[in-house]
């Protein structure tokens, strides 16, 4: 039996009177990858949004619904969203590695919590940047310039950076949009083997991307969730004819 780590119920989303997410409900697993799929404005960068809390920042925006995580209701009054942002890292399309070094990068969150060990930040170094599947590629250079780094491994040191904070939720939005296949495919690697220990959830609009790593895929359309099942299922099956057409290429 699988055991559920997200519950999203009649949950929508507002920027003032355009209504985003429409009355959404599905369940996420723990340990699994969750692929979000849809065409541009389909409400999926959003979502991941909302898991976080990172559209309370912009003006205009409300929800209605719920989401639980672990059981808690993310929006409730007793939420302390810093500590929710911790549990629940955000990794974005564009990497923005800060203008230190690799080292000062990954331990940069871990800093403002108070920790400086040099012993133990060490080891977070190390044991973040093995996860992320780039200790290998700069363990003899850590005291150099993050902004040298490649774009791929720029990404990956973002993810190293997040999993420096200890999360147990991953939230990826089109983390290898405009990278070479080469760093895609680390990234991917990375991903499968981060499942392990986190629950991710990968927005992507590359659909052979969602096929290759997700473990279920919803499709999104205009703030709608259409389906969402096995990824062999929707990309082989799937149930309604909109995700049909855009497998097929038909829009979006």
């Amino acid at each position: 039996m699988k055991e559920i780590a997200i519950q999203v119920r009649n949950f929508s989303h507002y920027y003032g009177s355009h209504q985003s997410l429409k009355n959404l409900n599905f369940d996420v697993y723990r340990h699994e990858i969750l692929g979000i799929i849809g065409p541009a404005k389909s409400g999926k960068s959003t979502f991941l949004a909302c898991l976080n809390r990172l559209n309370d920042l912009l003006p205009g925006s409300r929800v209605e619904g719920q989401i639980l995580v672990d059981g808690q209701d993310i929006y409730g009054p007793e939420v302390d969203v810093v500590a929710l942002r911790r549990k629940i890292g955000m990794v974005f399309a564009t990497p923005v590695p800060l203008p230190m070094s690799i080292y000062e990068n990954v331990v940069y969150g871990v800093r403002l919590l108070g920790k400086n060990n040099r012993k133990e930040l060490d080891q977070i170094v190390e044991d973040s940047l093995e996860k992320a599947g780039l200790w290998n590629e700069v363990k003899d250079r850590l005291q150099t310039s993050a902004l040298k780094l490649s774009g791929g491994q720029q990404q990956r040191l973002c993810i190293a950076r997040i999993l420096a904070l200890k999360p147990e939720y991953i939230l990826l939005d089109e983390p290898t949009s405009g990278l070479d296949p080469i760093s895609t495919m680390k990234i991917e690697d990375s991903l499968r083997m981060l499942k392990k220990d986190y629950t991710i959830i990968l927005v992507t609009n590359n659909t052979k991307q969602a096929a290759r790593v997700a473990d279920r895929t919803a499709f999104f359309l205009m703030g709608e969730l259409v389906e969402i099942d096995d990824t062999r299922v929707i990309f082989t099956r799937p149930s309604d004819k909109r995700t049909e057409g855009y497998l097929e290429g038909k829009f979006g």
